[in-house]
């Protein structure tokens, strides 16, 4: 499901969150799917349970999960990802696509690309 790579020098509690968050966006995790307990979560990856929590939290503050108290946490419906994120990837976007239409990269070949990314075909 997910690893840790300790050569990474991004903190692993951010490893984490990457990788959860990249499993719910490509659907690897769907709405309403309970997560591992921290506890299981950490035994699995050999981690600290308070880096699991910390990652657990940072994606529920994002809108990505959401716990219920007793039960776990679950995947969180589509609606209500954090705004802040949102304008920062955006802005990520815009660089990167400025920096590859200087390279050469035609405005055609984005727009495929993107294309591509929305019918699932994502390369």
């Amino acid at each position: 499901m997910l690893s840790v790579d300790y050569r990474d020098a991004r903190p692993i509690y951010e490893q984490v969150q990457d990788g959860l968050r990249r499993l719910v966006v490509t659907g690897a995790l769907v709405q309403g799917e309970k997560l591992p307990s921290v506890r299981a979560m950490a035994s699995t990856l050999a981690i600290n349970p308070n880096t699991i929590q910390r990652a657990y939290e940072a994606l529920e503050a994002e809108g990505y999960l959401y716990s219920v108290p007793g039960k776990g946490s679950f995947v969180a419906e589509h609606t209500g990802v954090d705004r802040g994120r949102q304008e920062r990837l955006l802005h990520t976007f815009d660089q990167t696509a400025a920096e590859l239409l200087y390279l050469g990269l035609t405005r055609d070949a984005l727009c495929t690309r993107i294309a591509n990314l929305k019918g699932g075909a994502a390369q």
